[in-house]
């Protein structure tokens, strides 16, 4: 049965929807978000694109309401119950500093050291009892956080991931009592040895659920007031989804959602135009996140922190993330050294040349002062801004300081910026054994394309990769986004001290548990797929290697041969004589949706294609470059550089020396 579908995304700046019609064609939207409250800019979108939520058969959304609230410390009044003389563990972490080669910085933990609780319970690292659970203990703790104001809670015991019943025990007792449904118990969110990060991991989801959940539930309120009456998808930091009626249990999950459901489009435009390896860049308004699909797969991490002392321990699209967007404001230091981001202009005001208050330049003005935009051709503005008026806020604020003119200032921001980036790329590429001129760099976000071909100059990568709706990237990921649910336990043994029916037994286990929670989530699932991971490491190591193990539980040797292969991948370096121990076993449970046909973004182009000329300033020098439009070039289509390729969500700069040719489905493919 045909239906009509809409993904939509929100971003620090922009909210974007791309929605599939029943008949298969497309419409989409961008518009400013909300900064105050996200549900009015996801309406704003669906009213933009000129259909109503009453019409809507499924929705499908990304967020960033988790991510920037723990950014932005705004977050719920938590309070942790956890075993006797451990209530110190989440600010102690890893004995490391804010600043790694400086003496100075500060961490505040999410709970405060007053709303940190203990009592009496303890099990080994086997899950035997040692101390019984002292339940008079937990219940006079939780009314005393109740007291305190507390609304979210976490009951973290330190063995809980080998034997929860103290946890479970512990969770009736609080649950009896507690106002709500915010209690979190960290075996329930990450069964894994390391009580730290299992801590850490359950605090970030006590202290968004709250944020998450009055916020979807703000957001379906008013979507059924328009005639919206079923449930909605949200995405997950895996890249998968989840009903929203069950996302609130699991929040932490959503951290990373928006960056997530961008390298999902990027993962399917890349299948659909048979290139498997990729490092996909989406440069937004604020921030740019980076992210490597080797051999089609999106690289998957569970070792990720969003900030200083704030790791999240749960499976996710391995998003690095660096202070440097469209909106990043450019300045100058104390020390007169020249900075970008990582604060920006956002939404409001915005960048000088948006015309809505704005004062401070930024990546976005630089661009428009270089003739790399067209300030005639600019979403989401106030008032048009004369371009001299920003050459001015350049001379003054970085021109004059650092005795270069406007021009050349510019230029200094923009190469600034894509230094930050090209870091984040080596990151995910590089520093993990990849050579990256074995990959495309997929450039995507309003301001991607932008920068793309210099980026790929400054790391050696020979092709860039842009889609056909770069700006919208975000929104398609919500759109061709499959069912997903990860489950992960501990063993923490020597691989030669696990039987192979053990072994079975949990990957059994965790695919039951995975399959139930797709299977709950109610949208068209054509087929599931089980994918299988160990996290394994040398004995007397503390990190851990993802070792892929298939869709079938292996045999012990065979597990041995993978970690083997996958560490030598990693370092260039063998060693047969330590023995390897299996850490976490980790299930991913996919329920595949109903593929989308690409080649419908790019159809319905057409008119003309050569719109004129404009000067473009790059290597130090004015060109008079070609000015095309976008979506009226027709497949096959050849270029050469320098050339401007205008189109409604973004903007493609073709640098002196390149050449590019439009393929099938409408995506750009440049040779640098």
């Amino acid at each position: 049965m045909a239906r009509r579908i809409a993904g939509i995304d929100v971003g620090g700046t922009f909210t974007d929807l791309v929605m599939q019609e029943a008949d298969g064609s497309i419409r989409i939207a961008k518009v400013p978000t909300t900064a105050g409250n996200q549900a009015g800019g996801v309406l704003a979108a669906i009213a933009a694109a000129g259909t109503t939520p009453a019409a809507l058969d499924l929705i499908i959304h990304g967020t960033t309401a988790t991510t920037n609230a723990v950014l932005e410390r705004k977050l719920a009044k938590v309070g942790l119950i956890t075993t006797a003389g451990f209530r110190d563990v989440l600010e102690l972490g890893r004995r490391t500093r804010p600043r790694a080669y400086g003496m100075t910085g500060s961490f505040e933990p999410l709970i405060p050291r007053e709303w940190r609780r203990e009592v009496p319970e303890r099990m080994d690292a086997r899950g035997h009892v040692l101390t019984p659970l002292d339940e008079a203990a937990v219940e006079r703790e939780v009314r005393a956080l109740l007291a305190e104001g507390c609304e979210a809670l976490v009951i973290h015991f330190l063995h809980a991931y080998a034997n929860p019943a103290h946890e479970i025990r512990a969770g009736e007792i609080a649950r009896a009592i507690w106002p709500n449904g915010y209690v979190t118990l960290g075996h329930g969110l990450l069964s894994e040895f390391r009580e730290y990060e299992r801590g850490t991991t359950a605090s970030v989801n006590a202290a968004v659920q709250p944020v998450l959940d009055r916020y979807i539930r703000h957001l379906q309120d008013r979507l059924h007031e328009a005639g919206h009456a079923r449930d909605l998808l949200v995405m997950n930091g895996n890249g998968g989804t989840v009903p929203a009626r069950a996302v609130a249990a699991e929040a932490a999950k959503t951290v990373m959602s928006g960056p997530a459901s961008g390298v999902m489009a990027a993962a399917s435009t890349l299948a659909q135009s048979g290139v498997a390896n990729a490092i996909t860049c989406d440069m937004g308004g604020t921030s740019t996140d980076v992210a490597l699909i080797a051999g089609g797969v999106p690289e998957v991490s569970a070792e990720l922190s969003i900030a200083y002392g704030l790791p999240i321990h749960l499976p996710m699209v391995d998003v690095r993330t660096v202070g440097a967007g469209g909106g990043s404001i450019a300045w100058i230091d104390r020390g007169g050294m020249l900075r970008v981001g990582p604060e920006s202009a956002g939404s409001a005001p915005g960048p000088i040349c948006y015309g809505r208050g704005g004062t401070r330049p930024t990546v976005t003005d630089a661009n428009l002062l270089l003739g790399r935009l067209d300030p005639d051709a600019l979403l989401a503005t106030g008032r048009r801004v004369p371009v001299e008026e920003v050459r001015e806020a350049f001379a003054r604020e970085i021109g004059a300081p650092l005795g270069m003119s406007p021009e050349q200032a510019a230029e200094a921001v923009i190469r600034l910026a894509n230094v930050l980036m090209a870091g984040a790329i080596r990151m995910v590429s590089l520093s993990r054994g990849h050579d990256p001129r074995d990959f495309v760099l997929f450039a995507f976000g309003g301001a991607g394309p932008l920068h793309a071909v210099a980026l790929a100059r400054e790391i050696g990568i020979p092709e860039v990769f842009i889609p056909f709706r770069p700006g919208l990237t975000n929104a398609l990921g919500c759109l061709v986004a499959d069912l997903r649910q990860d489950v992960v336990n501990t063993l923490n043994r020597g691989l030669d001290d696990i039987a192979e029916a053990e072994i079975a037994e949990v990957l059994a286990a965790q695919e039951a548990r995975g399959r139930a929670g797709v299977e709950a989530g109610g949208a068209e699932v054509e087929r599931i797929e089980v994918r299988h991971v160990a996290e394994m490491q040398f004995r007397g190591q503390t990190h851990l290697i993802r070792v892929p193990l298939g869709s079938a539980a292996p045999r012990r040797a065979e597990v041995q041969a993978a970690f083997e292969e996958a560490y030598f991948a990693r370092f260039q370096v063998r060693l047969p004589e330590i023995r390897a121990v299996l850490v976490n076993l980790a299930t991913s449970v996919v329920g595949r949706r109903r593929p989308f046909d690409l080649a419908a973004l790019s159809a319905g182009g057409g008119g003309e294609a050569r719109l004129g000329t404009r000067r473009l300033f790059a290597d130090g020098a004015w060109h008079e470059a070609a000015v095309w439009r976008r979506e009226a070039l027709a497949a096959g289509a050849r270029l050469s550089g320098p050339a401007v390729l205008q189109q409604a969500d973004a903007t493609v700069i073709l640098e002196p020396g390149c050449a590019a040719v439009v393929d099938s489905l409408g995506n750009l493919r440049i040779t640098v």
